[in-house]
């Protein structure tokens, strides 16, 4: 027999009380805390776009001027159009500077980044004195002037006096007494990326040791326990933890040389016979040196194109490793 138990609400009584909920936040304290962080990152996004935006948006619009020392002195504004992109991308020899700034720049590139692991992974196996030592060497390289670490690497090379070539003769390569390393456009950018890299690889040595230092020592050991080589270890449990770091200094590194210019200029102000004229250098000639100040905005607007081409991918690979969609 089955039991039916009547639950209808009598007619007239009093409807059953609402259970009882958390109170709700209001709406617009939850949207006033969401602002929070964007308000407080406002004063220097505007401080970032007054002081980077204003200059750039100069440059475009000059770019798009006829400005050479007779307007810029008189006042006048005189538009030209595409005119200037026109004169510069019809010429032969912009598209062979730029072949050889890309170049220059992936050389120094992975020089410096190569030459920093290196050196990163030698203060890690190194002895304490010895990582001192280096260490000292480092900060002193990296804390020289930019024109002093030219000049004593014009006289290291000098082709009467340079160390160098006295060195090379006395280890028997007779070939090179007398031998000129700024006669061609070759051995003179050659030279001009050894300095770049001995003047950026101790940023990059001091950022991927620091990641070294940060790899828990129970890695190495587990890897030991595993019977994995040197090899193994290191790109199972190094080249692991230091990835993310060396796409950042690339990429510092691929900003940092694109644009480089005191040291190219001190060497052979891109001689010998354009032979080492790079992007700035031309940008250099065409608006210091001859006063065609549209013209240089419009190779600092082509440059700025080809940089944001060739960091792009870097970019993403970056992003891709923290997990940034």
């Amino acid at each position: 027999m089955t039991v039916t138990t009547n639950t209808a609400v009598p007619v007239g009584a009093p409807p059953p009380a609402p259970r009882a909920t958390a109170p709700e936040r209001p709406r617009k304290r939850l949207l006033g805390q969401q602002a929070i962080p964007y308000l407080l990152l406002l004063p220097a996004t505007l401080a970032v776009l007054v002081m980077l935006g204003y200059p750039v948006l100069s440059v475009v619009l000059t770019s798009f001027r006829q400005l050479d020392l007779g307007e810029l002195v008189q006042g006048e504004v005189v538009w030209k159009g595409l005119d200037n992109y026109r004169e510069i991308l019809s010429d032969p020899n912009f598209w062979v500077i730029t072949g050889r700034t890309l170049v220059f720049t992936a050389a120094c590139v992975a020089s410096t980044v190569l030459g920093g692991l290196g050196v990163a992974l030698l203060m890690r196996h190194a002895s304490r004195g010895v990582r001192l030592v280096l260490q000292l060497s480092l900060v002193f390289a990296w804390a020289m002037p930019l024109l002093s670490a030219t000049t004593v690497f014009q006289w290291m090379f000098d082709q009467n006096y340079g160390i160098l070539n006295k060195t090379l003769v006395q280890l028997g390569f007779h070939q090179f007494a007398g031998f000129s390393w700024f006669s061609t456009g070759l051995s003179t950018m050659a030279v001009i990326v050894i300095l770049i890299a001995w003047q950026g690889i101790p940023f990059v040595a001091f950022t991927l040791y620091a990641g070294i230092v940060g790899v828990p020592a129970d890695l190495y050991e587990a890897a030991g326990l595993d019977g994995a080589s040197s090899w193994q270890t290191f790109r199972a449990v190094t080249w692991t933890a230091l990835r993310p770091l060396v796409n950042v200094v690339t990429f510092l590194s691929l900003l940092w040389d694109f644009k480089v210019f005191a040291q190219v200029w001190a060497i052979r102000q891109g001689g010998p016979d354009g032979g080492s004229t790079t992007l700035p250098v031309l940008q250099f000639l065409k608006g210091i040196a001859t006063s065609h100040f549209g013209v240089a905005a419009a190779v600092s607007v082509i440059m700025i194109v080809l940089l944001v081409a060739v960091t792009w991918q870097n970019l993403r690979l970056m992003l891709r490793s923290e997990g940034v969609d």
